[in-house]
């Protein structure tokens, strides 16, 4: 935020922009949201939509839990291994930014390593059991079914 805040002031101000900022902040972006992935996971803090969970049975939304943490464990393993092969091909091929030659594999690497996590984390969900509430959370919120 603040790479991105010099250099729009830069440009505005002094009509020079720092040279790659754009790049660090994309691969910056990369750290943060994959970073955060994993952890957003396992702390079910997902988007729900949870409308019709109070309707359905708690088999129901069990099975539903078991069947999405099925799916997104494999989808995000998946997408982990294409990120780690992409990475070894980029990293054979010396590929690199543009302006401030970086090395992409590790940063692909990196996506590919915590995609994997995720996965797991994923995986390990269908084993445990995931509280169904129709009571106000903690918080204060009000919430109701599985969140995923």
């Amino acid at each position: 935020m603040v790479l991105t805040f010099f250099d729009v002031g830069g440009r505005k101000l002094l009509s020079q922009s720092i040279p790659g900022s754009f790049e660090l902040t994309e691969l910056l972006m990369v750290v943060v949201i994959f970073g955060a992935i994993p952890l957003v996971s396992e702390r079910n803090e997902h988007v729900v939509f949870d409308s019709l969970d109070k309707y359905l049975p708690e088999k129901v939304l069990r099975l539903q839990g078991i069947l999405i943490n099925l799916l997104v464990g494999f989808a995000m393993i998946g997408l982990g291994y294409l990120m780690f092969k992409t990475g070894q091909q980029f990293a054979i091929n010396g590929d690199t930014t543009a302006q401030l030659r970086i090395d992409k594999a590790p940063f692909l690497y990196g996506m590919g390593a915590l995609c994997a996590l995720t996965g797991m984390v994923h995986m390990f969900f269908i084993f445990k059991p995931v509280a169904v509430n129709d009571d106000a959370d903690s918080d204060g919120s009000a919430t109701s079914g599985v969140a995923l």
